[in-house]
């Protein structure tokens, strides 16, 4: 007895393995939180598969939306209401389902027969499973949990992304709604021009050349102020869109001005900007987990091209004389094996070595890939906050000097009305300028962080294509 159970004990493990291949109840939501908690904004939740979550969820936006919505706040929105990344976390789960189903056993076939002839009556009775499919089980089982690791290191790339683009958008949004305020302010000065230099055309102080100077200067402020007016109105509606607000909601106030510069001393260093890539970045991470399913089905792939469809049955017939109703039991079982005569798995091997090669390949590209944009990320991080520290600390108090000076100038008659309402755009303009430098400085913020921890900056979400899940059963034979 104890002989035989040693012997029985693999198919019993088997057949609890299959037993145990079930589908996460949260979509794997939890195990992409994970790889992602700390890279969101604090109390970031995904969207929940629970239905009776949605009017907490829905009370708990609109709590937000009643107040300025800054860039923490459009990330956590937007990681609850998209739509776009809701699909892709259904997806996930939706590989998650195949996982399990891929680690199902085959259902058993049931064959029954009744065939009469003049003195006898014969019941055929025969249950048959794919072998090989059973003693794989295991192997499959940790093939198939290396894949679904790769799909929730890709989905998490993907909710990192969509975060990302949500606070590019914000902050476009943002620095947009200073511009407009900025331009509106050129365009009030430019007004008050033109109109003086028409009031003084009339009374013949003015010549019409200088006129026309004028009214040029206020038409060309007209037409920054309405681009400006169109900029502000798109990339707010690119922030909705993300958030995936609309209607009365996607009337949600921003913050009047773009977070202060950091100070030089909490700034990202970059000596160890390309190990930190190669060692974090979930799109390197899912290219070596798959690298190693590749490298570890490598030595089935013959295997399974020669013996993928063996199969067992057991048979019980029956038959009955009908002239003594004597009943003649048979019992049996047979053992099907395919003949290697002319598939002798090479083609196999062939097509295994090469998606090996293929694999080892991406990753070493991924790498290669990892360290230059963390280089560069880096470069373009540094640059652009001297750029914006230049402009805050020299460029913009030196034009509000000037415009200090302009005033003083004017109320002591030594400058034209002309000549201070230049200077006021002038000043104006140095304001806008230092705005989208530190706009960029924040932009590069985003694109360093993904640089680092998630995947290429430049990548969207929806370019990011979601593996496809292999089938590991093995041929449907018996």
């Amino acid at each position: 007895m104890m002989r035989r159970a040693l012997r029985l004990s693999p198919v019993l493990a088997a057949v609890v393995l299959a037993g145990c291949a079930s589908v996460a109840p949260d979509g794997l939501r939890s195990a992409v939180d994970r790889h992602t908690a700390s890279r969101l904004p604090a109390d970031s939740q995904l969207p929940s598969t629970d239905s009776r979550a949605q009017p907490t969820t829905e009370a708990q936006i609109a709590q937000w939306l009643s107040q300025p919505v800054d860039a923490d706040t459009a990330v956590r929105i937007a990681l609850l209401r998209s739509p776009s990344l809701q699909a892709q976390l259904a997806q996930l789960a939706r590989q998650d389902a195949q996982r399990a189903q891929a680690l199902t056993l085959f259902n058993p076939t049931l064959t029954l027969g009744r065939f009469v002839n003049g003195h006898e009556r014969e019941i055929e009775r025969q249950l048959s499973l794919n072998l090989v499919q059973l003693i794989t089980l295991p192997w499959r089982s940790r093939w198939q949990g290396w894949q679904l690791e790769q799909a929730t290191l890709t989905a998490a790339q993907q909710v990192l992304l969509h975060a990302a683009d949500t606070r590019r958008a914000w902050l476009r949004a943002v620095a947009a709604q200073q511009s407009l305020q900025a331009a509106e302010r050129m365009h009030e000065a430019a007004a008050a021009g033109g109109e003086l230099a028409r009031r003084m055309a009339l009374v013949g102080n003015f010549s019409k050349l200088e006129q026309a100077q004028e009214l040029r200067v206020q038409h060309d402020a007209a037409a920054q102020l309405a681009r400006a007016r169109l900029n502000a109105t798109l990339e707010r509606e690119q922030l909705a869109s993300l958030m995936g607000l609309w209607g009365p909601q996607a009337d949600f106030a921003l913050p009047d001005s773009l977070p202060p510069l950091p100070k030089a001393e909490a700034l990202h260093t970059g000596t160890d900007a390309e190990a930190t890539a190669l060692r974090e970045r979930l799109d390197v991470r899912a290219l070596r987990r798959e690298l190693d399913t590749t490298a570890d089905r490598h030595g089935f792939a013959r295997v399974g091209a020669l013996f993928g469809d063996i199969g067992a049955s057991y048979s019980r017939n029956t038959t009955t004389d009908r002239a003594t109703r004597h009943d003649e039991v048979t019992r049996g079982w047979e053992l099907e094996l395919p003949l290697p005569l002319f598939d002798w798995g090479g083609v196999a091997a062939a097509g295994a070595r090469a998606q090996l090669q293929h694999s080892s390949a991406q990753l070493r590209n991924a790498a290669l890939q990892a360290r230059s944009e963390a280089r560069t990320s880096w470069l373009r991080y540094r640059t652009a906050w001297d750029l914006a520290q230049q402009q805050r600390t020299e460029v913009l108090p030196l034009a509000q000097q000037m415009q200090e000076e302009a005033v003083y100038r004017y109320n002591g008659m030594f400058i034209s009305t002309w000549q201070l309402l230049a200077q006021a755009r002038a000043t104006t303009q140095a304001v806008a300028t230092a705005t989208e430098a530190q706009r960029d400085f924040w932009l590069a913020d985003v694109d360093l962080q993904l640089a680092l921890y998630s995947t290429s900056p430049g990548a969207g979400a929806a370019s990011l294509s979601t593996p496809a899940t292999p089938s590991e059963s093995p041929a449907q034979g018996h």
